[in-house]
C-alpha cells in the first residue's frame, strides 16, 4: 500500500512563478491527436530546466528527479498552445519540489516532481546553498519535503512481461530518461477507450540502460526491471 499521495499544492501568493507556452507536434501526439503523457513528461523536465536558465542557475549542480505525479483533468490537444507554469513549491536539506500547471484551449494538467539535488564534480546529494534559497525560498513559503522512498516493491503474484529499452531512450546523463518510463503507461492504454483523465505517480529507484527489461503488473500498478532491480514504479496515487 502506497502512503498518501505527492500535494499538489496552489499557485504561490508570493515567489517565483516561471511561465513557457507549447504547441503539442506531431511527435507529441497519439493517433487521436490527445499529447501521450510521455510527452508531458518531457515537457515537465523541459521547462524545469528552461526556468534555472531565466534564474540564472545553470551549471549550479545538477537536478535528478525522484518522483513525479501527473493528473490529468483534461488532455492537450495536438496544435492546441498551452502554458506551462512552474514554481518551487517545497524544500529539503538536498532535494526540492516543484508544481507545475499545463493550461489552456480547454487543457487542465497538474504535476508535481521531487527533485535531488547533486553535486556536479562528485554526483552526490549536495545541500541546497543560499542562491538557490535567493530565487526559490519565497514561492517554496518554508514547506518542507523528502526524499525518502515510498512505493511498496513488486507481489510475488505480479505478472511479468517483457520491454526493451532503446538506445534513443538515453539522455545526456548516459542512462533511461525519465520520460521514456512514462512510454509504458502509453502502451498499457492500447486496447482500452481512449483516456480521458489519468492521475499517476511514478517512483525511480535507480537508472536503467538500453536493453532488456521486464514489466511487472499487479492490479493498477507496475514495476519496471531488470535483473531483479527495480528501476521505477508507477501506480494511482493512495494505492
Amino acid at each position: 500500500m502506497a502512503s498518501a499521495p505527492s500535494e499538489l499544492v496552489p499557485l504561490p501568493s508570493r515567489g517565483r512563478v516561471f511561465s513557457h507556452r507549447v504547441l503539442p507536434g506531431l511527435a507529441d501526439c497519439a493517433p487521436s491527436g490527445r499529447v501521450r503523457v510521455d510527452a508531458l513528461a518531457r515537457w515537465l523536465q523541459d521547462v524545469a530546466y528552461a526556468d534555472l536558465i531565466d534564474a540564472g542557475l545553470e551549471g549550479h549542480g545538477v537536478w535528478v528527479v525522484r518522483r513525479g505525479r501527473i493528473r490529468v483533468n483534461s488532455f492537450p490537444r495536438f496544435g492546441e498552445e498551452v502554458r506551462l507554469r512552474t514554481f518551487c513549491s517545497g524544500a529539503g536539506r538536498l532535494v526540492a519540489e516543484r508544481r507545475t500547471s499545463i493550461d489552456g484551449h480547454g487543457a487542465a494538467v497538474e504535476a508535481v516532481g521531487l527533485w535531488v539535488y547533486l553535486d556536479a564534480a562528485s554526483m552526490r546529494p549536495a545541500r541546497l546553498d543560499e542562491r538557490f534559497t535567493a530565487v526559490y525560498g519565497e514561492s517554496a513559503g518554508g514547506r518542507s519535503v523528502r526524499s525518502r522512498l515510498r512505493h511498496p516493491g513488486p507481489p510475488p503474484s505480479a505478472s511479468r512481461s517483457r520491454w526493451r529499452f532503446r538506445s534513443a531512450d538515453l539522455d545526456v546523463a548516459g542512462h533511461v530518461n525519465n520520460a521514456a518510463y512514462w512510454e509504458i503507461v502509453e502502451e498499457r492504454f492500447l486496447g482500452h477507450p481512449e483516456p480521458q483523465i489519468t492521475d499517476l505517480e511514478i517512483e525511480y529507484r535507480e537508472p536503467a540502460q538500453a536493453g532488456q527489461a521486464e514489466v511487472l503488473t499487479a492490479g493498477e500498478s507496475l514495476w519496471v526491471m531488470s535483473e531483479e532491480r527495480v528501476h521505477a514504479s508507477v501506480m494511482s496515487p493512495g494505492r
